[in-house]
């Protein structure tokens, strides 16, 4: 029995001094992406702001560890009105850091709660300001990074007295509100459709100038066309005049021309099934096909 009491009396020795050396342990060790603030009699004394060990007075300071990286904070939904009058809802986020852990500390007590409740009343400001200053038409067409660029530059350091950098506030939606959606849509398919309607009547009227200049040119090629088509048949008829004359210049040719061509002219009278042709015994042709001179 005084075995088992000697043994819990030296085991809570044991945890009580390892609860003396964890409590008074001078030792901190920072880590990259934190600061660790030395805090003596409620002020911060120094500052750790490089990862590595160091010391502090047991009893009499304490640490405060503070983060040293990047943050996002997700801001809720607000509705603003655009410079033309035009209600939009904007759902955007933050990125920031804390650049001064004093400042952090002492204006917001190390709260991220707290932080990001300034943050989003200084970025609302801004948004609102922005917007209020811009056409819808702009801050649709400015969703490229303008938009945000703006936002944030009208920030400027709002934010310093908290000890925190703004690096940029970006919108994940940037919306008209549901109760205007309907009408919104509705008026710009009318406008599409409008656009649409005049982009298809100047085309017919530029299909029809294009038909009417394309009938116009054929119809000067196929009279200019015909124009020389008869040129070059006459030409072609006093030639074979010029060569018929040439041909049958003398008596004896002339004859024969004669007769071909009372030939041809008894040929050309012989139509239909009727083919007696009775001639006068004193006509030319009587007299070539008899062969009477």
């Amino acid at each position: 029995m005084k075995s088992m009491v000697k043994s819990i009396k030296n085991a809570a020795i044991v945890i009580v001094v390892l609860l003396v050396i964890l409590i008074c342990n001078p030792l901190v060790v920072t880590r990259a992406n934190e600061y660790s603030l030395i805090i003596q009699f409620g002020k911060v004394v120094r500052v750790e702001d490089t990862a590595g060990p160091s010391l502090r007075v047991p009893f009499l300071q304490s640490v405060q560890r503070i983060p040293k990286y990047r943050m996002i904070s997700d801001l809720y939904p607000s509705d603003v009105t655009t410079k033309d009058k035009k209600v939009m809802t904007v759902d955007s986020f933050v990125i920031w850091d804390i650049k001064d852990p004093v400042k952090y500390l002492s204006s917001l007590n190390a709260s991220k709660e707290k932080a990001e409740v300034r943050l989003g009343n200084v970025v609302y400001n801004s948004i609102k300001n922005v917007l209020s200053s811009t056409n819808q038409a702009d801050i649709i067409s400015g969703r490229d990074g303008e938009l945000a660029k703006t936002i944030t530059e009208n920030i400027g350091s709002a934010m310093d007295s908290y000890g925190i950098h703004i690096y940029s506030v970006e919108t994940k939606k940037l919306d008209l509100p549901d109760s205007n959606k309907e009408s919104v849509y509705q008026r710009m398919i009318s406008e599409r459709n409008n656009i649409a309607a005049q982009y298809t009547a100047d085309g017919e009227y530029q299909s029809s100038l294009i038909k009417n200049e394309t009938d116009k040119t054929v119809k000067e090629t196929i009279a200019k066309a015909e124009a020389e088509a008869e040129k070059i048949r006459a030409e072609g008829e006093a030639k074979y005049m010029q060569i018929l004359s040439s041909a049958y210049n003398d008596a004896s040719k002339a004859d024969f021309y004669n007769f071909v061509r009372s030939l041809d002219a008894l040929k050309a009278s012989l139509k239909g099934n009727n083919k007696t042709i009775i001639l006068n015994q004193d006509s030319e042709l009587a007299k070539v096909l008899s062969g009477v001179e």
